[in-house]
Formats: C-alpha cells, sequence, structure tokens
C-alpha cells in the first residue's frame, strides 16, 4: 500500500458501496489507480493514498462513521476554489472555506458514508 518511493502515509475506509464512493470520490478528484474487489485504491495527486474497503456483505457499521477524525487532503492544484467547484457541481455541501488562526484556508466536505474530508491551502 503505498508505492515505495511516494506516499508513506494512506487511509482506509470501510464504505457501504465501494463503487458508489469511488464516483463520488473522482468527481472531487481523485484518481482510480487499482479496482480489486474489496479494495478500490484512489490517489489524490502525489501526496495521499486512499483505500476504500467495501464493508463484507452481511455486515454492517453501526453509529457515525469516523466520529471525531477529519481526513486531511491538502488543495493541490486549482487550490480550494477548484474543490469546492467540483463539490458543488456534485451537490455535495461545504463546510467553508474558512481562515483558520494556524494559517490555513479549509474546508470540509462530507462523503456518501459519512466521513468527514477536510481539504486545506495556505492562507
Amino acid at each position: 500500500m503505498g508505492s515505495e518511493t511516494g506516499t508513506v502515509g494512506f487511509v482506509k475506509m470501510l464504505v457501504a458501496d465501494g463503487e458508489r464512493s469511488a464516483r463520488f470520490y473522482e468527481a472531487l478528484g481523485f484518481e482510480r489507480t487499482q479496482s480489486e474487489p474489496p479494495f478500490i485504491h484512489l490517489k489524490w495527486g502525489d501526496s495521499a493514498d486512499v483505500y476504500l474497503v467495501a464493508t463484507p456483505t452481511g455486515s454492517a457499521l453501526q453509529g457515525r462513521r469516523g466520529l471525531g477524525v477529519l481526513v486531511g487532503f491538502r488543495a493541490g492544484p486549482g487550490g480550494l476554489d477548484a474543490v469546492i467547484a467540483r463539490a458543488l457541481k456534485l451537490g455535495v455541501e461545504v463546510d467553508g472555506p474558512t481562515l483558520q488562526p494556524w494559517h490555513t484556508r479549509e474546508i470540509l466536505i462530507t462523503d456518501p458514508d459519512g466521513y468527514r474530508l477536510n481539504f486545506i491551502e495556505p492562507a
């Protein structure tokens, strides 16, 4: 997971419907690099690997996903405004942009499974 020379960290998220989630992430600008059920590997530029993992048939995750966790990404090419435009085109609510005291401009977007995605850029 993750290439030997590329990113070191990655995130795996259990999702109810891998294809639905992958389409959502691709519309935000993620690139699908591999699909081997139950995994779908996505990349956010050269800076992040995301693995969507289909919840096993017959099992269900209880409660809110990722409660208290923000999955963070640097906005990348086009900046935060490009991410906002793609999210709005998807019909997804965008929380922000907010200027933070740590000198970033940030938004929050919630994915179809309830995970909170935090996109940031320098302010």
